[in-house]
């Protein structure tokens, strides 16, 4: 394998931050959203929203790279209430020091090398330098493979759940919760 990396992005990586989301979504995702919708997903408004992101935060946006490739991204950010809330709107004691990872992606044809597993642990410690304690992401509830992703990193769903409105079709998602104390195996 050539020599991997993740590195925090630059506004350079822009276009194939946007590049990686849309190939991946309408190949990973096909099958739970609406065709019509991943369509309908350009690359000039995504590159718009990852150019805002790395220049003005609040998160960090970090990529993974393979030799001269990038092959993914992570975008993680202070999770906002409502993303660590219970159910009853109740905040757990921890909620100032969780992140939440707002995208983690990996080209499908890279997968399986730890690239996934090195972009979450980057992004973790960089927020446990910042006091971060825990982290959370969404996930579709038929994203087996995200899911079994995060359960390999020591991350598990917590019992929360949320219906999304998909392009007039349901997307159930678990959240799933783990410490940001991970560290990278051979």
């Amino acid at each position: 394998m050539a020599l991997a990396a993740v590195r925090p992005a630059t506004l350079d990586d822009v276009a194939e931050i946007a590049r990686i989301q849309l190939d991946t979504w309408r190949q990973a995702y096909a099958a739970l959203l609406p065709a019509d919708l991943l369509a309908g997903m350009d690359a000039e408004s995504a590159e718009t929203v990852w150019r805002q992101a790395i220049e003005q935060g609040p998160g960090l946006v970090f990529v993974a790279t393979e030799g001269e490739w990038t092959v993914g991204f992570c975008a993680v950010l202070p999770a906002p209430e409502d993303e660590v809330a219970a159910a009853d709107g109740a905040l757990p004691e921890d909620a100032l020091h969780v992140v939440q990872v707002g995208a983690l992606l990996v080209e499908p044809r890279w997968g399986r090398r730890g690239h996934g597993g090195r972009l979450l642990a980057t992004a973790a410690a960089a927020y446990r330098e910042k006091g971060g304690v825990r982290g959370v992401a969404w996930v579709p509830q038929e994203d087996k493979a995200s899911l079994n992703f995060y359960r390999s990193a020591g991350w598990d769903t917590d019992g929360t759940v949320r219906t999304l409105d998909a392009g007039g079709r349901p997307l159930r998602e678990y959240r799933l919760t783990g410490s940001l104390e991970l560290e990278l195996r051979d």
